[in-house]
């Protein structure tokens, strides 16, 4: 079990692809708001949210359950960073750079599970 997921880099680095994601989305059309936009912060703050929720729970097997509801966030994250792109609403840099970053996160979550799944 984690006690203070504060101290974990996959928790800080999904936190500034969450903050990332929200300043990325203002700029897309207004009547995605409640769709793409939405969709997109919502699986954005579950990655951090799922990693700490499940460091506050008592056993391992719970720790990585939560770990894996945050990697599928990362996917779905993933898919719909795609999405945007071909809608237009990113330049291939910004597509870019976002995808590394919740590649790196993807790749984090899954040494976490590693080592905490039992």
């Amino acid at each position: 079990m984690i006690h203070n997921f504060r101290d974990l880099d996959v928790w800080k680095k999904s936190m500034a692809l969450a903050s990332a994601i929200y300043s990325v989305t203002r700029s897309f059309p207004q009547y995605e708001a409640y769709g793409l936009c939405s969709q997109m912060q919502r699986a954005a703050t579950s990655i951090p949210s799922n990693i700490a929720e499940g460091s506050g729970r008592f056993s391992d097997k719970e720790l990585s359950h939560f770990l894996n509801i945050s990697l599928g966030s990362a996917y779905e994250l993933e898919t719909e960073l795609l999405v945007a792109f071909n809608a237009q609403y990113l330049s291939q840099e910004q597509c870019d750079e976002m995808r590394q970053q919740i590649v790196e996160i993807q790749k984090m979550l899954y040494a976490l599970i590693r080592k905490y799944n039992v």
